[in-house]
């Protein structure tokens, strides 16, 4: 049988974290609720954002774009997984199987990327606190969104398309609960030196660029808070990165540990289980993180819950997909600003 015709006749079976029938019920309650508390919990910080003219500043821009990319980052596998342990089936389609992955690489990156850009944000208050506001305005702001979400997208394009050349056999079976762009390379039929290639190239690239960029940040903002004279002054440098700061290493942690775990058991199931952290829990502690550090998410949320709900209603539609905001009103800084105000 030609590869080609391989391809067309797979059958692709997502395995999960345990094929033990006792277990999936509790997978099923735990990943529900990590699934609706990240949502709700990201959500709500867009909404409060969007809600507060004095958070309508890029730190917060960023922050509001990060949680709207962590509800897309864990929709991409979570539903799925759930709906597979629902209906007692672990069938995906090819087509399905290649836009998940598609969707998961991208939104990955974007994580990456704007976690980069906040460091960099934090960078300019923190060492150029005279000219933040020039530096890092509206329009600024909007084209370092909007260049994460270019690279993002044509990494995440090319990567998918060096795995549609691939033949795979009649039956896959992943060991993941979702589609896994390493695991699909290991498990096609035809040669994958290429493929392999791309992905050390990219992950490489894409991984350790930006990783660099925030160790050089946070060089620099802890090289200008020793500067600073006054233990209070040098608490309150510190204190409006620090949330940034926690993010950054839960993530960088959970996904070095999910690389090194791989590297030492060689075992499926436990890198899919190791991978729950960075996939799952990371974006769900994001906004906790964010709300229990920052005075002013704190003075927000309150005064979101004592909002009339006609004017909670009205907000939805203008944070939910932050970047379009500043693709409206690219061309005019002035407009910009009314916009925000």
């Amino acid at each position: 049988m030609a590869p080609g015709n391989l391809t067309r006749d797979s059958e692709f079976f997502l395995l999960g974290l345990s094929e033990k029938p006792e277990l999936q019920h509790l997978i099923f309650g735990l990943f529900l609720s990590m699934y609706l508390i990240t949502v709700f919990g990201n959500l709500l910080i867009i909404l409060t954002v969007s809600s507060d003219s004095h958070l309508h500043t890029p730190m917060y821009f960023f922050l509001s774009n990060l949680s709207f990319v962590d509800i897309c980052f864990t929709s991409t596998t979570i539903p799925k997984m759930l709906w597979n342990i629902q209906t007692q089936s672990q069938v995906i389609t090819y087509e399905g199987c290649m836009t998940q992955m598609f969707f998961f690489m991208l939104f990955a990156g974007l994580d990456i990327f704007l976690l980069t850009v906040m460091a960099y944000d934090r960078f300019v208050a923190i060492c150029h606190p005279l000219h933040y506001t020039v530096i890092m305005n509206f329009t600024i702001c909007g084209i370092l969104v909007l260049v994460s979400w270019i690279i993002s997208v044509l990494d995440s394009l090319l990567q998918t398309l060096m795995v549609l050349r691939l033949s795979f056999c009649r039956e896959v079976k992943i060991p993941h609960y979702y589609c896994e762009v390493k695991l699909l390379i290991q498990l096609a039929c035809s040669d994958n030196f290429l493929n392999d290639m791309v992905m050390y190239f990219a992950a490489g690239l894409l991984g350790v660029g930006p990783f660099a960029g925030i160790l050089y940040s946070y060089s620099k903002i802890a090289s200008a808070i020793h500067r600073i004279s006054s233990a209070q002054g040098k608490y309150k440098a510190f204190s409006t990165c620090a949330s940034h700061l926690s993010v950054v290493s839960l993530f960088y942690c959970t996904g070095l540990g999910v690389y090194l775990s791989s590297a030492a058991t060689h075992t499926s199931h436990s890198t899919a289980t190791m991978s729950v952290m960075y996939i799952v829990v990371t974006p769900m502690l994001n906004p906790f993180i964010y709300s229990l550090r920052n005075k002013d998410i704190k003075r927000a949320l309150n005064s979101f819950f004592r909002m009339p709900p006609r004017k909670g209603l009205l907000i939805v539609p203008f944070m939910f997909f932050p970047t379009l905001k500043f693709i409206l009103t690219l061309g005019s800084e002035k407009l910009g600003n009314s916009h925000l105000s």
